[in-house]
């Protein structure tokens, strides 16, 4: 490992919303490292603040206490992709593919180029001209990948971006995700529902106690990389899935 400084560190994160008796402790304390080119997932029930953990990664939140820090070397630390895409209506895919390149005044002719690259990437060069209500769901969440690769992010955070989609398509996706962010090398920071989802793609996956969310777990899926999805089928998945579930589980019944 060339860095041996974490991507994204959090020391003591807690996050509370409201004030006096109506406070909701959501998250925390939690301490979380992420390393350069590592695919770390965030597993836990629902309500349980892995939103709220991303969302004070991105910048859109700030902690009550303690503290989130993202190394970054350039302008652009950190991109964010939402499960409800986030893209722009109004603007064709090639313009929203090419809107971060847009606000960090990337030259025309290289955002151009840039987005056409990541377009013929996610197989949406068919599509360049179209706008977003003409495609599919999965479709979008492609133009959404683009778009937040297309401006070559040093953190990627996925916030449950394939939770909309149905199950065959979910599967694509996530074997898309694979392929790209093993020959991209893109830290990721993903949250999901999904056991499966986080096993096929994560060096680390990392379960959260019911709220407020604090890290309970950590699970190294023993599959080398390059990976696919093929992993899927084996006994050492379904064992893992398992004894994730049984974690899970216990959270999720109230006690």
């Amino acid at each position: 490992m060339g860095d041996p400084h974490p991507k994204l560190s959090a020391l003591d994160l807690t996050r509370t919303f409201g004030r006096g008796s109506r406070a909701v402790d959501a998250l925390g304390p939690l301490d979380l490292t992420v390393a350069p080119g590592e695919f770390v997932c965030i597993v836990g029930p629902s309500g349980c603040g892995k939103s709220t953990l991303l969302r004070i990664a991105a910048g859109l939140l700030r902690p009550s206490s303690g503290r989130m820090e993202i190394r970054a070397r350039g302008p652009r630390p950190a991109a964010m992709i939402f499960q409800d895409y986030g893209i722009y209506d109004w603007k064709t895919v090639q313009a929203n593919v090419r809107f971060g390149l847009d606000i960090q005044r990337v030259p025309r002719r290289e955002a151009d180029a840039r987005a056409a690259d990541w377009l013929t990437r996610m197989g949406l060069a068919d599509f360049a001209q179209a706008y977003p209500a003409t495609l599919s769901g999965g479709m979008r969440q492609r133009v959404a990948i683009a778009r937040a690769l297309a401006v070559e992010p040093e953190i990627l955070l996925m916030d449950e971006p394939f939770a909309a989609l149905d199950a065959q398509l979910r599967t694509i996706l996530q074997d898309e995700l694979l392929d790209l962010t093993q020959a991209t090398r893109t830290t990721t920071l993903f949250i999901t529902h999904s056991l499966e989802e986080a096993i096929v793609l994560g060096d680390r996956v990392l379960v959260m106690s019911a709220r407020p969310g604090r890290l309970i777990a950590e699970h190294r899926p023993p599959f080398p990389r390059p990976r696919t999805g093929d992993i899927r089928a084996t006994p050492e998945f379904k064992a893992l899935k398992s004894q994730l579930w049984d974690l899970l589980r216990k959270e999720a019944v109230p006690a």
